[in-house]
């Protein structure tokens, strides 16, 4: 649902990024970072660091299958290694490989210590598969874990956006954005959720936030166009209900 992603320079990027600047797919920032993160990762590719700001980097760059590789060779390294696993079975669920990636997240599991990014995963595939309820029962646990964790906040409200209850969407986001540790995404995403309302002036101004005002026009003028299309909103639904009866 997201219409841009986030990417940064820092070193602690990770699977749970930082704010930082957004960058469109394919442009020369974007591919300045990967590059940046390519020659660390060519230098050491066990260092568990270089794989996961690697991977974020390709797939922030929408080379998915490259990022999907990264990932599957850091965990021959790391096999214990829960954050690597989480952001493996995120990619594998992109690729629309649902089993393998709960395999992967829920073999990551430990029942005496578990992992709030592990859950977030978990729910988060479980959403794409259309089982909302469970998804959403998942993210409760690991709120209760990390009470105030931004990314699961955002993923918990992207759960409703896909159900269309934009109002339980909104609340949660602006709950998420309230916290300090709120990325550049979150913000983004309440612009989505705002701009899915109709509510564009208040959409636009969340919107120019973070991004530069080429890609805040490119994102709004696209949101606009998609809801301009008659029943967009309704047709989303449809497909989603057909799915859970298929």
């Amino acid at each position: 649902m997201m219409l841009t992603s986030c990417a940064s320079k820092n070193r602690s990027v990770t699977t749970h990024a930082p704010a930082g600047q957004f960058y469109a797919q394919g442009s020369p920032e974007a591919r300045k970072i990967v590059d940046y993160w390519g020659k660390r990762y060519d230098a050491d590719q066990k260092d568990r660091a270089n794989v996961l700001n690697y991977a974020a980097a390709l797939r922030r760059n929408g080379q998915i299958d490259q990022a999907m590789a990264v990932l599957q060779r850091g965990m021959v390294s790391n096999r214990n290694d829960r954050e690597l696993a989480a952001a493996y079975g995120k990619i594998l669920a992109m690729n629309g490989r649902f089993d393998e990636a709960l395999n992967v997240i829920q073999s990551a599991h430990s029942a005496d210590q578990p992992d709030w990014r592990l859950l977030s995963a978990e729910a988060a595939v479980h959403d794409q598969l259309g089982d909302h309820n469970s998804a959403r029962q998942i993210y409760v646990k690991a709120l209760k874990i990390a009470p105030q964790e931004p990314s699961i906040l955002n993923n918990y409200a992207l759960s409703y956006v896909l159900t269309g209850e934009l109002d339980r969407a909104e609340k949660i986001l602006r709950d998420a954005t309230a916290l300090s540790t709120a990325d550049a995404r979150v913000r983004q995403n309440l612009a989505l959720v705002l701009g899915l309302q109709g509510r564009f002036a208040d959409a636009e101004k969340m919107a120019r936030a973070d991004l530069e005002p080429e890609q805040a026009d490119a994102n709004i003028a696209y949101l606009k166009h998609m809801l301009s299309q008659r029943n967009t909103w309704q047709d989303i639904q449809a497909k989603d209900g057909e799915k859970k009866q298929s």
